[in-house]
């Protein structure tokens, strides 16, 4: 039998953790107050734009879904949407409608894999975006993986940089969290897609192919 190994830094009993990326926080000045409201579609935006501006906590939030809510909140923040779809692309079309007549801020990674903006922006909402965090692949080639493992992917990033580490082996299985995850995998490996997109779910999903 092999291991569960999540490539982020959550911690799970029974799992091994393999971190691949790191994040690094980019500071950015923006006049936050001409913003209606905010989008944020990962937990790390939150936490790098509160790292230099505490500003935000004043404009109704709109996150993409439960988790990176419920940070919003611990933060301070005013939640005034959860998305129900957790995947970008489907995110933009439920808020558009909300978003009509306001002046909106995207706060983003350096590179993002889904089309929110650009969906937005054809329904004509006044969008900005505000890049405030980047990944960073780790160099960890010198680990080994055992064979019949899962290793469960929850971001792009994770996808990009467990494979400039690692070659893959036919005796591993693949989870993913989103099919925005999904579309960055490689064509030849196969995976199976987390029923929620929540990390908790990828690993409930995990363990019963493991076991």
């Amino acid at each position: 039998m092999g291991k569960i190994y999540l490539l982020n830094d959550l911690k799970f009993e029974g799992v091994e953790n393999l971190e691949v990326f790191k994040i690094e926080y980019i500071k950015n000045e923006v006049a936050l107050e001409k913003y209606d409201a905010l989008i944020f579609t990962s937990k790390n935006a939150v936490y790098s734009l509160n790292s230099f501006n505490e500003t935000w906590k004043n404009i109704p939030s709109y996150a993409i879904a439960s988790k990176t809510a419920k940070i919003i909140a611990k933060e301070g923040g005013k939640v005034e949407y959860i998305g129900s779809s957790g995947h970008g692309d489907e995110f933009a079309k439920e808020i558009a409608f909300k978003l009509e007549g306001k002046k909106v801020l995207y706060i983003k990674a350096l590179k993002v894999a889904s089309n929110l903006v650009e969906i937005l922006k054809q329904k004509h909402i006044d969008i900005d975006e505000l890049v405030t965090y980047k990944t960073t692949c780790n160099n960890c080639s010198n680990r080994k993986l055992e064979k019949n493992s899962v290793i469960v992917f929850t971001s792009p990033s994770s996808v990009n940089c467990f494979f400039k580490n690692f070659v893959w082996d036919n005796s591993l299985k693949a989870v993913v969290i989103g099919k925005t995850t999904a579309k960055s995998m490689p064509e030849a490996i196969k995976y199976e897609i987390s029923s929620k997109t929540s990390v908790e779910e990828c690993i409930k999903l995990a363990q019963n192919i493991i076991f």
